[in-house]
C-alpha cells in the first residue's frame, strides 16, 4: 500500500505574506485591544513558526504600530471612500458623519482610545496615532473648505471646524468601553449639531442628508 505524499506547503511572496501578518495583527486588535498582538499570537492565527514573523517584524512594537495605521487607514477609506469624491460637500460630511454615530464603528472606536493609551509607553505606536490624526483632521479639513468654496458652508476657520467635529467625536469613544454604554438621544447627534452649528447649516442637515 502505497502512502500519500505529504501535501506541499505554498510559500507564498513576501509582499503577500507581510500583508496577511498586518492584517491579522489588525484584526485582533480590534477585536481584542493592541496589548493582545504577539508574535506568537500572530503566528499561532496564521499557522506558521513564530520565527516566520519575527522576519518581517523583528520587534512586536513595529507590528503593534503597522497593525494599527492599518486599521485606521481602513476606517478613514470607509468613512470618506474614494467613490464620493463627486458628491457635493455637505452630502459627504453628512455620510460621513451618520456612518461615525450608526454604531458600526464601535470596535475602532475603542481601537483609538486604546493606542492613545497604550501609545504613552511606545513612541512607534505614539508615532503612528499622530500620523493617523493627522491624516484624517488633514482629509476633513479639506472637505470642509470644499463646502465654504462651493457655497454650502459658512466659516472662516475650515481647520478649526474639523478639531471640532474629531474632538467631539473622540470624546464620544470614552463610551465605548463602558459594558452597559450610557445612552441618550444628545449623544447620537452631537457631532452633527455641533457641525451643523459651526459651518452655519439649519438643524437637522445633515442627518436628513446623512
Amino acid at each position: 500500500m502505497t502512502s500519500s505524499p505529504p501535501p506541499t506547503r505554498i510559500r507564498k511572496m513576501p509582499e503577500e505574506r507581510r500583508a496577511e501578518i498586518v492584517h491579522t495583527a489588525a484584526r485582533i486588535a480590534l477585536e481584542e485591544g493592541l496589548e493582545r498582538i504577539t508574535l506568537r499570537r500572530v503566528a499561532d492565527e496564521l499557522g506558521v513558526r513564530p520565527g516566520l514573523i519575527g522576519h518581517y517584524f523583528p520587534a512586536a512594537d513595529d507590528l503593534v504600530s503597522e497593525a494599527f495605521a492599518y486599521a485606521a487607514s481602513k476606517e478613514r477609506a470607509s468613512l470618506l471612500p474614494d467613490e464620493e469624491i463627486g458628491l457635493a460637500p455637505v452630502d459627504r460630511l453628512a455620510r460621513f458623519l451618520a456612518r461615525l454615530t450608526d454604531g458600526e464603528y464601535v470596535d475602532l472606536g475603542r481601537l483609538w482610545l486604546n493606542a492613545r493609551h497604550v501609545s504613552r509607553f511606545k513612541p512607534g505606536l505614539r508615532a503612528a496615532v499622530r500620523a493617523q490624526e493627522a491624516l484624517t483632521r488633514d482629509a476633513l479639513t479639506v472637505l470642509v473648505d470644499k463646502g465654504v468654496h462651493a457655497g454650502e458652508f459658512t466659516t472662516e476657520d475650515p481647520l478649526g471646524v474639523a478639531l471640532h467635529i474629531l474632538v467631539n467625536v473622540d470624546g464620544l469613544g470614552a463610551y465605548t468601553n463602558d459594558d452597559v454604554p450610557f445612552d441618550h438621544p444628545a449623544l447620537h447627534d452631537m457631532a452633527i449639531a455641533t457641525a451643523e452649528r459651526l459651518l452655519g447649516l439649519p438643524g437637522g442637515t445633515l442627518r436628513a442628508r446623512g
